[in-house]
């Protein structure tokens, strides 16, 4: 009973936030901090009706350069409200084309500012990417990536994609890993208290000077601190 109640909340909630998201978008279109501000509109209210609590630790992200390529492990459709609260200044995102077309949360993702690329267009693709480079460059606007392109519902991390680490590379910007733990198996959404969740963003990862023949290297890197960073807080959380 309490997870169905949750769940009506949590509907009423996407459709309100959505709304009050496309009024701002309206109100300064393309702004890139509309994200951000789109992102905790999503958030706080989400993790009071899921009674989740978040603990992080993301003094790499507070501190970060004005651009870089922010990457992070991806579980759910959860991790719009998990991650919400600790999207930072001037960050958008990379989401699919198809996702313009969802009601509300469509017009809201486009009109924030963040880059819709149509993958099955690998012309269209590269250039949505050669423009994303650009707005790393001149824009001190930063962009938050999943690399894995897929949900892993809680498991080990997926392969990582080259994308992110591509215009990394040609921006000469850094990498901030940004991990939550593996809290996809571990909710209970039917209980008072629905669990326990860590973020902890990691050091930035430079790569100026780097040129693509390194890319296969700085994958491995970011993805085993990465790996590493999920194994740890998994087994603090174990551990309480």
């Amino acid at each position: 009973m309490l997870f169905v109640f949750r769940m009506l909340l949590m509907g009423l909630h996407f459709v309100l936030a959505g709304v009050l998201g496309v009024i701002l978008g309206l109100c300064r279109p393309f702004n890139p901090d509309n994200s951000r501000l789109c992102a905790r509109l999503y958030a706080w209210p989400a993790m009071c009706i899921l009674r989740l609590r978040v603990k992080a630790d993301v003094r790499g992200l507070r501190d970060k350069p004005e651009s870089c390529v922010i990457v992070a492990n991806h579980q759910s459709n959860y991790d719009l409200f998990v991650f919400g609260n600790v999207v930072p200044y001037r960050t958008v995102c990379i989401g699919k084309k198809s996702l313009k077309w969802v009601p509300l949360f469509g017009q809201l993702f486009w009109l924030a500012g963040n880059v819709l690329i149509d993958r099955g267009n690998a012309l269209k693709a590269r250039k949505s990417m050669l423009t994303t480079t650009h707005t790393l460059q001149h824009k001190d606007t930063s962009i938050w990536v999943f690399p894995e392109g897929t949900r892993n519902m809680g498991e080990e991390l997926l392969p990582f994609k080259k994308g992110a680490f591509q215009m990394a590379i040609a921006a000469g910007v850094p990498i901030v890993p940004v991990c939550v733990s593996s809290y996809v198996k571990h909710m209970r959404l039917n209980r008072w208290r629905s669990g326990k969740i860590l973020i902890r963003s990691l050091p930035a990862i430079p790569t100026a000077g780097l040129t693509m023949d390194d890319m296969p290297m700085l994958i491995a890197q970011c993805r085993e601190q990465m790996r590493e960073c999920i194994a740890t807080m998994d087994r603090q959380l174990q551990a309480a």
